[in-house]
């Protein structure tokens, strides 16, 4: 049986009704803004918060998050939380208020600056500062105190997602050992040689054994985490059993690679104002008879998005026979603009954008599109349907779930998926065309051979990789993590 909505209650209401469950993120589901004079909310370009708003539509609970929006005080009106998703409340979510240097010494310094680069090995050098470091010790605490005070008498199941959160599992079991504490760690675990550079590697670890089960995507980085912790701390690591103990405290970990709400992209990709949409792209970009590659990520050194465009000169200077036949289209909403890195990616994207535009177009074609903004997937979908190649070309990448709602919401069983063996989804999606991201030659002779594939071997690819997504979906993701918990003994 496929894990679906209600498999995935039933599942919770038989088992787990004793339980309340409270979900932790920095980043949160629904962000109240400014648009036209009036307050509206939107979801953020997360696949990470579309795929686990399913999970707690499904299963109710709380949601703690910082509040990022810049109207979210406002929606507020002065109480402590709002029912989300706004047209049918299914969860509450209360908000976590940072001021602007614990945002920018936590969020943007330690946690990006430092904690990012190091877990991605994209070569970008980590940044390490005592004082972002301290901030980040404040905020985990400042999580820690409003879980605590949601808490109360009934029994709890604390869902930590992420980085941002290092130390919050040894402060929650401090303060209450009766909390079943579990973390889902959404970005590789380097090897224990590039994780030892960090000066509190230790703090960091001490932190995530403070959990009951902690979740990677893949089996090989919870072997990094084993071999780190087995070299950094007086600790015994038990293999045979995927577990950890110190100071008698034990903490399981597993793999469980997340996936995304495939019926959700699905319903998206076969509604009426999506072909609609897809009709009107066409015009809005001039894709008339021509072939249209698609990159949807956001811009993060990490993606190798300069690497992709530079392997697209190639293919125009292998392939001139599609030169005013094909246009890639990048798609992507910026970030952590604050730091140095991010400001000389964009910089540089902006550049290969007009340098290959410059050289290969002609007439009203151009080789090259990139829109740079927030798009909600009621926005994305029909670019997914449009594409008749992806490219998702990661330097590392703990998962990657955009490949994922590509696969899903390509209900025609259409499209081609042209994918780097460095993300998680790769281990997955074997059917896709996988390429080397630091190898353009290697990107451009895999987007000629999709762009020429027959109709017939396409459809094989897409069936298989839908087949794979429909089965593993985000409910399955779910129901694992949670019978995981059940087979552990909870304290009464």
């Amino acid at each position: 049986m496929i894990w679906n909505k209600e498999r995935l209650k039933d599942l919770v209401e038989k088992r787990l009704s004793d339980y309340q469950i409270i979900l932790v993120s920095n980043r949160e589901p629904y962000m109240h803004i400014y648009r036209g004079g009036e307050v509206e909310v939107i979801m953020p370009a997360s696949g990470m918060a579309i795929a686990l708003d399913s999970l707690m539509q499904t299963c109710g609970g709380t949601w703690i998050a910082s509040g990022s929006g810049e109207a979210d005080q406002e929606a507020y009106a002065g109480q402590d939380a709002v029912m989300v998703p706004p047209q049918d409340p299914k969860y509450k979510l209360r908000r976590v208020w940072l001021t602007k240097q614990e945002e920018r010494d936590y969020y943007y310094g330690f946690s990006n600056e430092a904690l990012w680069p190091l877990c991605h090995i994209a070569y970008t050098r980590p940044h390490f500062d005592t004082g972002q470091w301290e901030t980040y010790q404040a905020v985990n605490r400042k999580f820690a105190d409003a879980i605590l005070s949601e808490v109360g008498d009934q029994r709890t199941i604390v869902f930590i997602q992420d980085y941002h959160f290092a130390l919050l599992p040894r402060m929650l079991k401090e303060a209450d050992p009766r909390l079943v504490v579990c973390q889902f760690w959404h970005i590789p675990w380097p090897n224990f040689e590039v994780f030892r550079i960090c000066p509190w590697a230790r703090e960091i670890l001490e932190g995530l054994l403070g959990n009951d089960l902690l979740g990677f995507h893949l089996q090989y980085h919870c072997n990094n985490f084993f071999d780190t912790v087995d070299r950094t701390l007086e600790a015994r690591v038990d293999l045979e059993n995927f577990a950890i103990f110190r100071h008698r405290k034990e903490t399981r970990v597993r793999p469980f690679p997340i996936s995304v709400d495939n019926g959700r992209f699905e319903s998206l990709a076969a509604a009426p104002q999506t072909i609609t949409q897809i009709t009107a792209l066409r015009h809005r970009h001039n894709l008339h008879g021509v072939k249209v590659g698609l990159g949807l990520d956001r811009f993060d050194y990490t993606k190798g998005i300069p690497e992709r465009l530079e392997a697209l000169k190639v293919f125009f200077q292998k392939y001139p026979q599609y030169q005013g036949r094909f246009t890639f289209v990048q798609l992507g909403p910026l970030s952590r603009q604050h730091i140095k890195s991010y400001k000389r990616l964009i910089a540089k994207v902006d550049f290969l954008e007009e340098e290959i535009n410059s050289e290969y177009g002609f007439g009203r074609w151009k080789p090259i599109i990139v829109l740079k903004g927030h798009l909600s997937h009621e926005e994305i979908v029909p670019y997914y349907r449009l594409a008749d190649v992806m490219v998702v070309s990661s330097l590392h990448d703990g998962m990657n779930l955009v490949a994922k709602e590509y696969v899903a919401s390509r209900v025609d069983n259409q499209g081609a998926l042209i994918l780097s063996p460095f993300t998680g989804a790769a281990r997955e999606l074997t059917a896709a065309y996988t390429v080397n991201p630091f190898n353009p030659e290697n990107i451009a002779d895999a987007l000629f051979e999709a762009l020429e594939a027959s109709d017939e071997d396409r459809s094989t690819r897409m069936e298989n990789m839908r087949a794979w997504v429909q089965e593993h979906n985000i409910y399955y993701w779910a129901a694992q993590y949670l019978l995981a918990l059940l087979q552990m003994p909870m304290e009464e």
